[in-house]
This record gives C-alpha cells, sequence and structure tokens, in this order.
C-alpha cells in the first residue's frame, strides 16, 4: 500500500453512504483530500424509504456542533421538530408532561433518518473533489493492500485505495473483513428485546398528540415512544421482549394484536386505523451493543460511527456519538498535519472510553424509559434535581442536561454525575446527623428542605462546594471540550501510541458474533 502518511491527494475511501459516511466525506472535502464514498444501496433519494426501519431520530447538540462547524446545520434542520420533554401515556389516567430542562427552553430535534441522510447525501454529492457510488456491495477487502472488491450490477469492481474508513453502521462489513483477517476482535451484546415501527397518522390535518414532546408509553417490562413527524404524522416504535406472553412472538393473529393493545396502550387504537396491518406487516429489528477493537489497523484502515461502537437507542445518541466522531476525527488530522498513521490512533485513544460510557448509560437509559418514567418517586426525584439546577446554576447539572445539551465528553459526565450525587448523599446524611442530634439534646426538629432547593438563593455550601464549579462547563459547550485524559500506562497500546487491544477492554462475555449471524446480518 502507498504510504498515505501526508498526502492530502490521494484519494480516501469511505465505505458506507448513510449519516457518518457522508457526513466524513463532507469534512474532509473541506480538508482538501478526495473521496470516493461507496454504498450497497440503489440512491436513496430515488426511491421509497425502507419499511419499519427508520427509528427516527433525535438530534441533539453533539450532533448540531459537527454540523455546524461545516455550515450544514441549517440545511440539514430544515424539517425538524423541537421536543421540549416527555409525554407519559400511562394506562389509565392523565397524561404527564416531564420537560428535559429545569426551566423546560431547551428541546432535542425530531427528525427522518432519511430525510437527514438525504441532506447529507446532497452536501456529500456537491462537497469537492467526492465522488459516490452506489450499488457497490464490499465482498472483499484486504488491509495489508488496501485492496476492495465490490459487487455491482455491472460486475465484480476492484479498487485500491490507501486509506479505508468503515462507517457502514452496526452490521459493518468492514468490521467482518477485519475480522476474517485476524486483525480485530469483535462482541456483540444483544438484548433479548426487538422493536417494530407502527405509524400515527395526521388527524384531520393535523397532529393527533402534542408535537412538543416525545411521547412514552411505559408498561414495565416494555414501552413504545412516538416521534412528530413534519406531514404531521408520528412514527411509533415499540420496544418489546422478543418471547414471552407480551413479546413479538406471541403476538401474531389480528385478534390478539387488537385485544392487547386495547388493553395495555387503549389511547393507541383510536389514533392509528392501520395498526393492526402495520404491526404484522413492519419487521421487527434487533437491538445490542457492539464492542470491537482496535478500529484502526496500521493507520490505514479505520472504524467510524456505529461500525466501530454501536449503541442502544435509548439516549437518543447513537447518530450524535458518530456526528462527534466525524468531529473528532478531523481535529486529530489537524493536530497531525493530516498524518493518517498517527491520527487514527489518537482517534481510537481519545474516542474509545466515550463510546464506552455513553454505552453504559444508553442501556441504563432503557430500564428509566420502561420501568421507572410512571413512578411517583421518579418524577419526585427529577423535580428535586430541577430544583437544585435552579438552586445551583452551572454547577449541579443533571445527566441528561449534560448528554443532550451539551458537548462535555460522555466519560467526563458519566464521572461529575457521580460525584454530584456523591456530594448530595453527603448533605443528606449531615442533614440528618444534625436532626438526631437535635432530638437527643430534646429540641425540636421542623422537617423542611433546605433552603436552596426552595429557590435561586441561599444553596448548601456544603453541596455546592463538593460539586464541579460553573467552569467546569461553559455557558455553550465547545466541541474542544473534547480532551480526554491520556489512557492509563499498561491498558493495551503498548509503547507508541497504539490502539489498545480490545482483549483489555472488558467486552462483556458471552456477546454473539457477528461472524455466528446469517450474511444478511452485515450491512452496507
Amino acid at each position: 500500500m502507498t504510504d498515505p502518511t501526508t498526502e492530502n491527494e490521494q484519494e480516501v475511501a469511505v465505505v458506507g453512504a448513510g449519516l457518518a459516511g457522508c457526513l466524513l466525506a463532507c469534512f474532509l472535502a473541506r480538508r482538501g483530500h478526495r473521496v470516493a464514498l461507496y454504498e450497497r444501496r440503489p440512491d436513496p433519494r430515488t426511491g421509497a424509504a425502507e419499511r419499519g426501519r427508520s427509528i427516527n431520530l433525535a438530534l441533539s447538540e453533539r450532533g448540531l456542533d459537527a454540523l455546524r462547524r461545516i455550515d450544514l446545520e441549517e440545511r440539514a434542520m430544515a424539517d425538524a421538530l423541537p421536543m421540549r420533554g416527555r409525554m407519559i401515556h400511562p394506562v389509565a389516567g392523565p397524561l404527564d408532561f416531564q420537560p428535559y430542562s429545569r426551566d423546560g427552553d431547551r428541546a432535542i430535534n425530531s427528525i427522518s433518518r432519511a430525510a437527514l441522510n438525504d441532506a447529507l447525501l446532497d452536501a456529500a454529492e456537491s462537497a469537492p473533489g467526492v465522488k459516490i457510488f452506489f450499488n457497490h456491495r464490499l465482498t472483499g477487502l484486504d488491509p495489508d493492500t488496501g485492496e476492495m472488491r465490490h459487487e455491482t450490477p455491472e460486475g465484480t469492481v476492484r479498487v485500491t485505495a490507501p486509506v479505508i474508513i468503515g462507517a457502514d453502521g452496526a452490521g459493518s462489513v468492514v468490521r467482518g473483513q477485519l475480522l476474517a483477517a485476524g486483525v480485530l476482535e469483535e462482541n456483540l451484546d444483544f438484548l433479548d428485546y426487538g422493536y417494530k415501527e407502527l405509524a400515527i397518522p395526521a388527524a384531520h390535518g393535523d397532529f393527533a398528540l402534542d408535537p412538543g414532546a416525545l411521547h412514552i408509553w411505559p408498561r414495565g417490562t416494555s414501552m413504545m415512544i412516538a416521534l412528530p413527524n413534519p406531514d404531521r404524522s408520528f412514527t411509533c416504535t415499540l420496544f418489546w421482549p422478543a418471547g414471552g406472553p407480551a413479546g413479538f412472538a406471541s403476538l401474531t393473529s389480528p385478534a390478539a394484536v387488537e385485544r392487547h393493545f386495547r388493553e395495555h396502550y387503549p389511547d393507541l387504537p383510536p389514533l392509528a386505523p392501520a395498526l393492526v396491518e402495520d404491526y404484522l406487516s413492519n419487521p421487527v429489528g434487533r437491538l445490542g451493543t457492539v464492542r470491537c477493537g482496535p478500529w484502526q489497523v496500521n493507520g490505514t484502515v479505520a472504524l467510524l460511527g456505529d461500525a466501530a461502537h454501536a449503541i442502544v437507542p435509548f439516549y437518543g445518541q447513537g447518530a450524535n456519538c458518530a456526528f462527534e466522531d466525524v468531529a473528532e476525527l478531523d481535529r486529530c488530522l489537524a493536530e497531525t498535519g493530516d498524518s493518517w498513521r498517527l491520527a487514527l490512533p489518537l482517534f481510537e485513544q481519545r474516542r474509545r472510553e466515550n463510546t464506552e460510557a455513553i454505552a453504559r448509560m444508553a442501556l441504563a437509559n432503557f430500564v428509566e424509559m420502561r420501568d421507572r418514567v410512571a413512578s411517583p418517586w421518579f418524577q419526585l426525584g427529577r423535580r428535586a434535581e430541577h430544583a437544585l439546577e435552579r438552586a445551583l446554576p452551572g454547577v449541579w447539572l443533571s445527566r441528561y442536561e449534560l448528554v443532550s445539551f451539551s458537548t462535555m465528553p460522555y466519560a467526563r459526565v458519566a464521572r461529575r454525575v457521580r460525584r454530584q450525587r456523591l456530594a448530595l448523599a453527603g448533605v443528606a446524611a449531615a442533614l440528618a446527623a444534625v436532626a438526631v442530634g437535635r432530638v437527643r439534646a430534646g429540641g425540636r426538629v421542623v422537617p423542611t428542605l433546605p433552603h436552596g432547593l426552595k429557590g435561586m438563593g441561599g444553596a448548601p455550601v456544603a453541596l455546592r462546594n463538593a460539586c464541579p464549579q460553573p467552569g467546569d462547563i461553559p455557558a455553550r459547550p465547545a466541541f474542544e471540550d473534547l480532551g480526554v485524559p491520556p489512557r492509563p500506562q499498561g491498558v493495551g497500546g503498548g509503547s507508541g501510541g497504539g490502539a489498545p487491544s480490545f482483549g483489555k477492554m472488558g467486552a462483556p462475555p458471552g456477546g454473539t458474533s457477528w461472524g455466528h449471524l446469517p450474511a444478511e446480518g452485515r450491512g452496507r
């Protein structure tokens, strides 16, 4: 393979013209690289969307920050709809709106995956030096020579590239080729849950539900969500167990489907006239977490986005995290003078602990969404957390706000939230000790909230001192905040700054390898 260390004019091959691949092509073109973008599908802008496979996106600050850097935010967000909180639908009783931020002014954005992909394809196609090849299905890759083999309607096409980036999704063929070559380890941890899409059409030309919220039907071990669309419809997604009496495998007849929804989702059938048909026709998708390593080989072949670290969709961060990958790779290239051999290992070093952190948070948020959001205790906790945010502005910030409305690295978010909770537990213990002491001394204890939780003033000094200070997170967090501490000595990589060994990254045992799945399990 030709040495690509400092050669901008050589063509970079990007496999996968989905969201991350198109955005990467735009960033690389801005840096002066020529890009060949390969996609197994026909041009999606010329055909109908694949039925039941979209999972609408919730685009938030991390994704917007990446789009903003190449002036694509306005174009990509043309049809986005802001959602300022969750609307909880119980089996019986009134709806409950839970704002995402303490003042209810911040929103995540509902956007069609297909519409965003089309906008990014248009941007990549118009970028200088970018060529897009549709109907090119990757069937072979030699990581030592950079030779790729694609099957096309016209026959087999062989091409060689000095740098190859796999941005071809959770079922990455590039990752599969690296696995087959023995240069990568892979673990796929499936949930015992699947997803299926339904639709709520517009009602008399208007939204049938509040379009300013992400709607959730929490049902203990399962749930449904609904996101608004520009045509005033809603895309609903069921997240149900694969088996069991209330799982996908058990509801196979029209009568069983109707009965189940009338009992567990009674407000849905009147809104969705094609409910039974959609349920029986649309496929069940699988949900899992991809862990693999290393993400790059010899500084010439690499994985990015879901191809490297797919996560479950319950924090709405899959696309946001992939876009953040693209912006960080751009930053690594800038810092290394466009040396791929230096930039790709640096990219992995900076991003790995953050992608591990959001993978864990996404799984935890699934339990919150399906089990806890309808609980009075959970709702009380959220109100207390918003009270703390008002009492300690810039000091106390919820995990959701830090993940969705900042660009603070995910691993730092997890550490910060842990410190906040320890600080709060310490203050609570101190207040309890004071109360017990007063009782023993014969004093009268009047139960009350600390003054700082009642409004904006007088926050408890101990809690304020124990929490991170306002300087830890700027008013409008910048992507430059992505500095991650270097990996501790002895954890993978060895000398020379190479990628850490996946075998030492603590991947959970028992995961299912893509190698054990049918061939159609691998994507673009």
